[in-house]
């Protein structure tokens, strides 16, 4: 069985034994600071995601938009308090418009209900909006030419906690160039929100050895959610 099929049913079984509250002492001991305030805004441009998107279906400042089929430009709840960002979007979620819906999309539902969300209640996002060739890594120009819609969705959603789904996405959102291995699992900062980097759902399917580590990482952002697993 795999790891977070695991830990999902775990949770599912008995939430209040494993899931407690910001009284618990696991809690205090998890939870450094309390969240950070949202961006301030900024003005011009689009005024809410339904905008935002028509412009990225239009968008032909990068390449990738010579071999796009559609444009994935995310999806969830457009108030979500979590918000998860990977690099860019892969053969099936080209064709399908929608972000992680391939293998990695179906460990990352499996991420998502472990740390006791649903897909609905996030908003999943990528650096790129369009399909790179082969699913190689977003290029600098590319990444650049998409920055103002992720910046522009991170404004609008507003959510307290970012996760960064691998190196790409740390490099692109936060100009960290460091490998994904040395940045997971310590927070860094985005315009005042924490923001966790981790290991790439894509990755951790190759890598089974590294979702213990993941899942370390994801309890660090439940505790800001007053969320924390216990064995108990």
């Amino acid at each position: 069985m795999d790891f977070f099929d695991e830990l999902c049913q775990l949770a599912a079984a008995s939430p209040r034994q494993r899931w407690v509250g910001a009284d618990h002492p696991a809690w205090k001991a998890f939870l450094a600071d309390a969240p950070c305030p949202a961006p301030d805004s900024t003005s011009g441009g689009a005024e809410t995601l339904d905008e935002l998107q028509c412009q990225a279906k239009n968008c032909k400042l990068c390449k990738l938009c010579e071999l796009r089929q559609n444009v994935v430009f995310g999806e969830g709840d457009p108030h979500a308090k979590l918000m998860f960002i990977g690099e860019g979007p892969g053969a099936e979620e080209d064709a399908s418009g929608r972000p992680f819906v391939g293998r990695a999309g179906q460990l990352l539902d499996k991420m998502i209900s472990a740390m006791q969300f649903s897909r609905k209640e996030v908003y999943i996002a990528n650096v790129v909006k369009c399909r790179p060739p082969n699913n190689r890594a977003p290029m600098p120009e590319e990444a650049e030419a998409c920055a103002g819609y992720l910046k522009k969705q991170i404004e609008l959603i507003s959510p307290q906690v970012i996760v960064l789904l691998g190196a790409s996405a740390a490099k692109y959102l936060l100009d960290r160039h460091e490998g994904i291995t040395r940045l997971r699992g310590n927070f860094l900062d985005y315009r005042g929100i924490p923001v966790m980097p981790t290991y790439h759902p894509a990755f951790l399917l190759r890598q089974e050895s590294a979702k213990r580590e993941a899942w370390s990482d994801l309890q660090k952002v439940m505790a800001k959610f007053g969320k924390v697993y216990s064995k108990k």
